[in-house]
């Protein structure tokens, strides 16, 4: 039904109207003077109070960046409490009068509900609020508890039969996970909005993406958990994956990286690390033994093969880093056609020097057998002996060296022509 207007009571609510105007202005003089104070004070907390936010070495949100972030938030509550101070006063303004005063409880209900609804949830909530905590508080020590455990395992100071200590800390990275994904299970549940449709349609989403986006990062991940127990390498060893040889730089979940004797830096996804062969040149009975390094040359049958022998194992003892003890030995694997093969094989501790030694003893096997003028047919050719140069290096012949004669019988007349001297390709011209 309308109310009757009364003067006296439009008067009063005339009153409480300026009333409450004036306050309303004054609250927001008030925002206006604080606001601005509040910005200036976080603006000189920049690198300062306000730390960069890390993890180790890593930046993720910089000092600057933090700050740009507080101020923002800073700026979007003064619109919220404008906002809520203009929704209050608006449902207080129409009170006053009795005209309006149906219009006051609406716009009132308007505020009133949600933010009802909205504390009557968060104390319903509560309870959850305090099992997450719980869940929280426990991984969190469980976490630590299971850091210092495996590295204990790690330094020596706790041992398991069976379990190598180069384990501890892949599997503390393991640990850790299945320890992150259980809280995850039983936090989940507790979250709001769990059960909604919305957030079913979701997971499924997710779990469809990560299902075919990640098919190459899981067969990587499995493969380098393989490898972390099938202690193939370790960093530093120097290895052979593939056709790929260096030194390990980096075992990762995901890939291994190789440094080359060229310092080029190789990265190999771990499932074709785990589908090659590999071959550890640093391994434990190389460290122990030595590693065996292997050559092969080819000489003829005309060479008597002790000598052979020994100037073989003289130019693996001059190069260095070769271990004299246990000596260096020498196999022939073959007698071919033209010459016969002899593999010398010596020791070193150094492993990530063999190209160098490698090139050292071809060196030294060249040196002395060009100086007991022995020639190296490898690879084989075929060569007249007589009227030809020798193939020896000239440093390592007789001063007074000629080319021999080239001799041609004939029935019982024998013609006996010197060769002329070797052309630009070393070979020689009979003459006529």
């Amino acid at each position: 039904a309308p109310v009757p207007f009364e003067w006296k009571e439009f008067g009063v609510g005339v009153g409480k109207t300026v009333l409450a105007m004036i306050v309303l202005v004054l609250l927001f003089r008030v925002m206006n003077w604080l606001f601005p104070r509040l910005y200036a004070r976080i603006e000189s907390w920049r690198d300062t109070r306000i730390p960069s936010f890390r993890i180790q070495s890593l930046e993720l949100l910089s000092s600057t960046r933090i700050t740009d972030i507080l101020i923002g938030g800073a700026r979007i509550l003064r619109v919220a409490v404008a906002i809520g101070l203009l929704s209050l006063s608006l449902p207080l303004l129409f009170s006053f009068f009795p005209q309006t005063h149906g219009w006051a409880q609406v716009l009132f209900g308007y505020v009133s509900r949600p933010a009802f609804g909205f504390l009557m949830s968060l104390v319903a909530y509560l309870p959850n609020v305090f099992q997450i905590a719980v869940v929280v508080f426990l991984t969190y020590y469980a976490m630590k508890f299971t850091k210092y455990l495996f590295q204990q395992v790690d330094a020596g100071v706790v041992t398991f039969s069976g379990f190598y200590h180069d384990w501890a800390m892949p599997t503390y990275q393991i640990v850790r996970i299945l320890i992150v994904v259980f809280a995850a299970m039983l936090v989940f549940p507790l979250l709001p909005g769990y059960n909604s449709e919305g957030f079913k349609q979701l997971s499924v989403f997710f779990g469809i993406l990560f299902s075919l986006g990640s098919t190459a990062v899981i067969a990587n991940i499995v493969a380098g958990t393989v490898m972390v127990y099938m202690r193939a390498f370790k960093v530093g060893d120097r290895v052979q994956i593939a056709d790929t040889t260096g030194d390990v730089i980096e075992k990762g979940l995901l890939v291994t990286r190789i440094r080359t004797i060229k310092h080029v830096d190789v990265t190999i996804p771990n499932a074709l690390v785990l589908g090659s062969h590999i071959i550890n040149y640093s391994s434990s009975s190389a460290d122990e033994e030595g590693l065996v390094l292997h050559t092969t040359i080819t000489i003829g049958y005309d060479v008597p093969w002790r000598q052979v022998h020994e100037l073989l194992i003289e130019a693996a003892l001059r190069t260095e880093f070769i271990e004299a003890d246990p000596a260096p030995y020498v196999f022939q694997t073959s007698l071919d056609d033209f010459y016969v093969s002899y593999e010398l094989n010596a020791y070193t501790h150094e492993p990530r020097l063999q190209s160098r030694m490698y090139s050292l003893m071809h060196q030294h096997i060249q040196d002395l057998f060009g100086a007991a003028g022995v020639e190296i047919m490898s690879p084989h050719y075929g060569a007249m002996r007589d009227g030809n140069m020798s193939t020896i290096p000239a440093e390592h012949l007789p001063p007074n060296y000629e080319p021999p004669f080239f001799r041609l019988l004939t029935g019982q007349a024998q013609t006996v022509q010197r060769a002329p001297s070797p052309d630009a390709d070393g070979g020689g011209k009979v003459g006529g």
